[in-house]
């Protein structure tokens, strides 16, 4: 089934109509990177726990690559459709037990399927492991999987990865910088379009895994236009996406809705659904405003928050604390906040699409 902004993989050949509006959704658990990431990461590392990040919300750095909220906290807290609060982040768990009712957020910014920063950052696998642990522990069990919504956000840090390791796909350690400024860059098809099967392959594995442990309904985001991200756009002054890249990312989100379908038709009932993450992006971009006009994006490839200079990135500051980035007057007014990341605003216009069309799953 096609809706606007958001592709939803069913079974394939089923006309049934799944009507889930009478189920209760208690918990909502979510793997991933920075497009999901609610303030994993170590705060002595990650540019996500600076000034001027979440200015808008919390009104103070919260580990979220934003001014404010992020994907995770509208599915979860902005649909009628899900009453979930946002869930704890994994590194925040002994704040109590009443936090873990809502379910837990595994995301970390900066990480892939595979390795990204060798076993520095835990990759997908090692999220899942985290969350097994929890179930072995008693803290939820497989009837709490049975009763939730699970979150799978991949954008595209295994693509970098490879590329800044020269085109292969062994565990190195990359430059700090590299998990600071979260680096989605640079993709072209060189070596490339022989890579992109393998984390279609790892993520299908995970899914798989998940779908084992208990989870029945399970969202995963289709790769976004990486062309069209302002560290991309820039060379153009923000004004023109990078084709070549987009095509790339259309190859990846080719596979995975072939591959999701696959999944979908070994089981009775559909369990995965794809977020189209790429169409609703562009279909914000292309308009610059949302659907309904509130929202304007005048220049949208261009970033709220970005470097004084290309040395430089949002949050980026000096030993004194001088300020060593530039910030627009509004980001209600930009789509982008940083170089790879929408702004609160930016990430409200998406879900605006999407929100009809999670309708149909709930």
């Amino acid at each position: 089934m096609k809706f606007a902004g958001v592709l939803l993989v069913g079974a394939q050949g089923s006309n049934k109509r799944y009507n889930h509006s009478d189920k209760r959704y208690n918990h909502m658990f979510v793997f991933g990177d920075s497009y999901a990431d609610t303030g994993n990461l170590d705060k002595g590392l990650a540019s996500s726990w600076r000034e001027p990040y979440g200015t808008t919300f919390p009104r103070k750095p919260s580990g979220r690559f934003s001014d404010g909220r992020v994907l995770t906290d509208f599915i979860g807290n902005y649909t009628k459709f899900l009453r979930i609060k946002s869930p704890i982040a994994y590194a925040q768990m002994k704040l109590g037990v009443k936090k873990l009712r809502h379910g837990m957020n595994f995301a970390f910014g900066g990480s892939g399927v595979f390795d990204t920063l060798g076993d520095f950052l835990p990759n997908m696998t090692t999220q899942i492991d985290y969350f097994e642990k929890l179930i072995n522990d008693s803290v939820y069990t497989t009837l709490d999987l049975h009763s939730s919504v699970v979150l799978v956000a991949l954008a595209g840090n295994d693509y970098g990865a490879f590329l800044a390791n020269g085109g292969t796909n062994q565990s190195i350690i990359l430059y700090i910088s590299f998990l600071l400024k979260n680096i989605i860059c640079c993709i072209n098809s060189q070596g490339l379009r022989s890579f992109i099967p393998l984390v279609i392959n790892q993520l299908s594995t995970n899914l798989k895994r998940i779908q084992k442990m208990g989870a029945t309904k399970v969202i995963v985001t289709a790769l976004e236009p990486l062309g069209c991200l302002p560290r991309t756009t820039e060379s153009s002054s923000f004004k023109k996406c990078n084709a070549t890249q987009n095509l790339d990312v259309n190859f990846h989100n080719l596979l995975l809705r072939q591959t999701v379908a696959k999944l979908n038709n070994e089981t009775n009932n559909p369990t995965f659904f794809i977020l189209d993450l790429y169409k609703s992006f562009t279909t914000v971009l292309q308009r610059k405003n949302n659907h309904k006009g509130k929202l304007k994006f005048e220049t949208p490839l261009k970033p709220c928050c970005m470097g004084i200079s290309n040395e430089f990135s949002c949050g980026s500051a000096d030993e004194n604390g001088t300020k060593l980035y530039k910030l627009c007057s509004n980001p209600k007014s930009a789509f982008f906040w940083d170089s790879s990341h929408p702004t609160q605003a930016g990430w409200k216009a998406v879900y605006t699409i999407v929100k009809s069309s999670l309708a149909q799953l709930f």
